[in-house]
C-alpha cells in the first residue's frame, strides 16, 4: 500500500477499538468499511459504488473451506448496508463464467448465472459489477465515484493529468477508458492489472474509481489516501483557476426562497404530467454558482458523465433561460412552462434515436433536474428522499464540472482519453475541459434492461406516496389521528397548528410509521390570513406544492359565569371556523391553479350544525354557515379541486374543545356520577359513552372514525365526490337531514 502521510480533506473514521469487536467476522468487517465509506457524499453517492472481500466459509454440501465473494448486493447503499445486504457467490463459479462469455454484444446474458453461483441460502441481487471484483486477485476492493476522482475521468486531459498526478504523489494508478459496466469492463480490468504489476488503483474514464488492498483496514485507507490526494491535486488546479464556469452571469438572488416558493406548484405540477413528483430545493453555494455561470446552459445540455449520477439526474437536466436582472416573476413562470414543453420533446427524440425493439418503453419524459439562474436547483423524485438524493446526485456533477473546468491546461486533446478508439472519440461530446459520454452510451445505461430489472424489483408504492397533505389542527383529536393515518398510507404530511409543540409531537409520531422526510411541521394561526400564506409557503418549499388542504381545527366558546357569549366572542367564531376555511381556501387557491393537478380539500364541520339547542349557538351557526361555504368553494375551485367535508357527532377523546373544566361542566349538566379523581381521559371516556346513547349505533364517535372518512374524502377511491358533507354521528337521528 502507499505510504500514508496525512488526510487532510476527507477523514479517517475508522474506529480500531470496534473493528477489534467484530473480530474474525470479515462479512461484519466488510459491512462496516462500506458504512465509512458511504457516510461521506464527496466519496461515493446514495447507492452509488460497490465493495467487496474474498473470503473462506464452511461449503454446505461439503463442509469443507471454499473461497466466497462477498459483494454489495444490486441497489444497495453502502452508508447503510447490512451483513444480509451483500450478495455471497462461488468465486470458482464465477471464474468459469470466462468459458461461457459470447461476447460484448451478449454480456447482458452473464447476469442470468450470478443467481446460480450463489452461496448457500444468499438470494441478494447481485451486481452488475460483480465480476469486476471477482475476476481480480485482491481479497479488498472499492469501487468508489469520488467527485474528485470523476473530475480526472471526465476531464479531455485526464490520463495526461492522471501522469502528472501518479508522478507528482508517487502513485501508480491505471486509466482506462470509457467501457459500460459489465462483464467486458470485467475482464479489460484484469488484463490492465496483468499488465501493469505492482499498479495500486484504476481510474475508469468518464466513471469512478477502483481501489484495493491485502486486509480490510489498508483497503479502506488505501481508498480514502487515493481520494484525498485526488482532491489536493484537483484543489491545487482549482485555486490557481481562480474563476469557475467562466464567471458569474447572475447572482444568487437574495429573495430567491421567495420566489421558489411562487414558481414551484407550477414547475412541481408540469414535471408531474406523466406521474405526480415532489420536490427538493437546493440554494446552496455550488447550486448557486453554477446556475448563475456562463457556462451553465452549455454545460447543462451535455449532462453528467459517471453513469450513476445520470441513472438518477436523467440524460442532462432542464436548464431554465431566466435574466433575473431584467425578467420578473411571471416572465419565469412562462418560460419554465415553454422550457418543460421543449425538454419532453428532446427526451422523446432522444428515446426515439437510440431506442431498439428490445428496450424498456418510454419512462418519463420529465427532467429530474431544473437548474433557474438566481434561484439554484430543483430536484424531483416520486417522493421526497429520491428527490433530495436526485439533487444531491447533480451537486456531485457540478463537482465533477468544476474539477474539469479547473484542469483545463490550453492544450487540445484529440482523440479524448475516454475514448478506446479514434472513431469512437468523435461519439463523445466535451464543453471546455468536460467530457460527457456519447448520447448512445448514456441511453444504453439510462435504459439498461438490468437497470429495469431492478426498477420491477422495487415495493409497490402506498395510495398517498406521491402526495402532499397540509393538516391544519393536526396536534390534536381529528387532526392528529388524520396526520397519523396518512403517514401509514405514504403520504408527506405538513402537521400544522396553533399548537407548535403539539404539532412537533405529532410530526414525530408520524415520522416513526413512515420516513422522517416525509413529515414536517409548523404553527399557524386559522384567523391569520398571513400566517395561513405562511403555512402554505412553507408546505411548498419543503415538498413542491399541496395536493391536500384538511382542517380540523376550530374553537367553542364558553359563555363566561355561565352567561352570554360576549360579542367578540362570536365574532371570534367565526373568524376562526368560517372566514378562517374561506380564506384557507384563497390562499391555496393559486396553488391548486398553477400546479394543474387534481386535489382534495376535506374541511370539519359538525353534526350541531343541523341541531339546535341551547348554549352553543355561535359554534352551531358557524358550521351551518361551513356547511354551505363547502358547496360554495366545491364550486369556486373546480374542476381542479374536490371540497367536501365530515360532520362529526361529539368527538370527546383526545379533544381541545374539551378540556377538564368543561368535561366537568358537561357531566354535570347530564347528571352523570363521576369522581374527582378520574383522569381527564377517563373522565372524557363517560361523557362520549352518554353521548353515544344517543345514536343508532351506540358507540363513541372517536378521532379515528373522523380520520377515517376524511381520508377517504382525500383519496382518489372517492374522486366522483364533492361539495358534499359526510356525516360520521353513529346515526343522530337528530341530524338527518330533512
Amino acid at each position: 500500500m502507499p505510504e500514508v502521510k496525512e488526510i487532510t480533506r476527507v477523514k479517517d473514521l475508522w474506529d480500531d477499538s470496534h473493528a477489534r469487536k467484530l473480530g474474525s467476522d470479515q462479512l461484519g468487517l466488510l459491512r462496516y468499511r462500506s458504512n465509512l465509506l458511504g457516510a461521506d457524499l464527496r466519496i461515493t453517492n446514495f447507492g452509488g459504488g460497490n465493495t467487496s472481500s474474498k473470503m473462506e466459509f464452511p461449503d454446505p454440501f461439503t463442509g469443507r473451506p471454499t473461497r466466497v465473494l462477498a459483494v454489495k448486493g444490486s441497489g444497495g447503499d453502502l452508508g447503510s448496508i447490512k451483513d444480509s445486504g451483500f450478495a455471497l457467490l462461488y468465486l470458482d463459479r464465477l471464474e468459469q463464467l470466462k468459458n461461457l462469455y459470447r461476447g460484448e454484444q451478449y454480456e447482458d446474458e452473464m447476469v442470468s448465472y450470478y443467481p446460480l453461483a450463489a452461496f448457500g441460502e444468499n438470494r441478494v441481487p447481485a451486481s452488475i459489477d460483480t465480476p469486476l471484483h471477482a475476476f481480480l486477485p485482491f481479497p479488498h476492493m472499492d469501487h468508489l465515484h469520488p467527485d474528485w476522482a470523476i473530475a480526472l475521468a471526465a476531464s479531455a486531459n485526464g490520463k495526461r493529468k492522471l501522469q502528472e498526478f501518479n508522478r507528482k504523489f508517487d502513485r501508480r494508478i491505471i486509466w482506462l477508458p470509457w467501457q459500460r459496466p459489465g462483464f467486458e469492463l470485467a475482464l479489460l480490468i484484469e488484463r490492465a492489472v496483468k499488465e501493469n504489476p505492482g499498479a495500486d488503483g484504476i481510474l475508469l474514464g468518464g466513471h469512478g474509481l477502483f481501489t484495493w488492498e491485502q486486509t480490510q483496514r489498508d483497503c479502506y485507507l488505501n481508498s480514502i489516501h487515493t481520494i484525498d490526494q485526488m482532491g489536493e491535486f484537483v484543489l491545487e488546479h482549482q485555486a490557481s483557476k481562480g474563476v469557475l464556469f467562466g464567471g458569474l452571469r447572475c447572482v444568487a438572488l437574495p429573495e430567491r426562497k421567495t420566489i421558489a416558493a411562487q414558481i414551484l406548484p407550477g414547475l412541481r405540477g408540469g414535471a408531474s404530467s406523466n406521474r405526480r413528483v415532489l420536490a427538493h430545493y437546493a440554494d446552496d453555494a455550488d447550486s448557486l454558482t453554477f446556475a448563475g455561470s456562463k457556462w451553465a446552459q452549455e454545460l447543462s445540455k451535455l449532462g453528467t458523465s459517471c453513469p450513476d449520477h445520470f441513472v438518477r439526474t436523467r440524460v442532462c437536466p432542464m436548464f431554465v433561460p431566466w435574466n433575473p436582472g431584467s425578467e420578473d416573476v411571471p416572465v419565469l413562470k412562462s418560460r419554465i412552462q415553454e422550457s418543460l414543453v421543449g425538454y419532453r420533446s428532446d427526451y422523446k427524440k432522444y428515446y426515439g434515436d437510440w431506442a431498439t425493439s428490445q428496450s424498456p418503453t418510454l419512462r418519463d419524459s420529465n427532467p429530474s433536474v431544473v437548474i433557474i439562474p438566481g434561484l439554484g436547483l430543483f430536484g424531483f423524485g416520486k417522493n421526497k428522499k429520491e428527490a433530495r438524493i436526485t439533487t444531491e446526485f447533480f451537486v456531485n456533477a457540478i463537482h465533477v464540472m468544476a474539477g474539469a473546468n479547473a484542469l483545463e491546461d490550453g492544450d487540445g486533446n484529440d482523440p479524448v482519453p475516454q475514448a478506446r478508439t479514434p472513431d469512437q472519440s468523435k461519439q463523445f461530446t466535451q464543453y471546455h475541459n468536460y467530457v460527457a459520454l456519447p448520447r448512445s452510451e448514456a441511453f444504453r445505461i439510462e435504459y439498461w434492461i438490468l437497470e429495469d430489472a431492478k426498477l420491477q424489483r422495487m415495493r409497490p408504492e402506498s395510495e398517498f406516496s406521491r402526495k402532499i397533505a397540509l393538516v391544519i389542527g393536526g396536534a390534536s383529536g381529528i387532526g392528529r389521528e388524520t396526520a397519523l393515518l396518512l403517514a401509514r398510507q405514504g403520504a408527506h404530511v405538513v402537521v400544522a397548528d396553533a399548537d407548535a409543540q403539539g404539532a412537533e409531537k405529532v410530526a414525530a409520531e408520524a415520522a416513526q410509521l413512515t420516513s422522517a422526510e416525509f413529515v414536517v411541521h409548523t404553527a399557524v394561526d386559522l384567523s391569520n390570513s398571513g400566517s395561513l400564506s405562511q403555512a402554505a409557503e412553507f408546505a411548498i418549499l419543503q415538498f413542491g406544492g399541496i395536493d391536500i388542504v384538511i382542517n380540523t381545527a376550530a374553537i367553542f366558546p364558553v359563555p363566561e359565569d355561565a352567561g352570554e357569549l360576549t360579542e367578540a366572542q362570536w365574532s371570534k367564531t367565526f373568524l376562526v371556523n368560517v372566514t378562517g376555511n374561506y380564506v384557507l381556501a384563497c390562499r391555496t387557491e393559486w396553488i391548486f391553479a398553477d400546479q394543474k393537478l387534481p386535489a382534495a380539500m376535506v374541511l370539519t364541520s359538525s353534526a350541531n350544525a343541523l341541531v339546535p339547542k341551547k348554549g352553543s349557538e355561535a359554534y352551531d351557526v358557524s358550521k351551518t354557515a361551513l356547511n354551505h361555504l363547502i358547496r360554495e368553494l366545491a364550486i369556486k375551485l373546480s374542476p381542479h379541486v374536490r371540497v367536501n367535508g365530515i360532520a362529526p357527532a361529539t368527538v370527546v377523546a383526545g379533544s381541545t374543545m374539551f378540556p377538564h373544566d368543561r368535561v366537568i361542566h358537561s357531566l354535570k349538566k347530564y347528571n352523570i356520577k363521576f369522581s374527582e379523581d378520574e383522569s381527564t381521559e377517563e373522565l372524557r371516556s363517560r361523557l362520549a359513552d352518554f353521548y353515544a346513547q344517543r345514536t343508532l349505533t351506540r358507540q363513541p364517535i372517536l378521532p379515528q372514525d373522523c380520520a377515517s372518512a376524511i381520508v377517504w374524502l382525500a383519496s382518489d377511491q372517492s374522486a366522483r365526490t364533492n361539495g358534499h358533507i359526510i356525516p360520521v354521528d353513529g346515526g343522530l337521528t337528530e341530524a338527518f337531514l330533512r
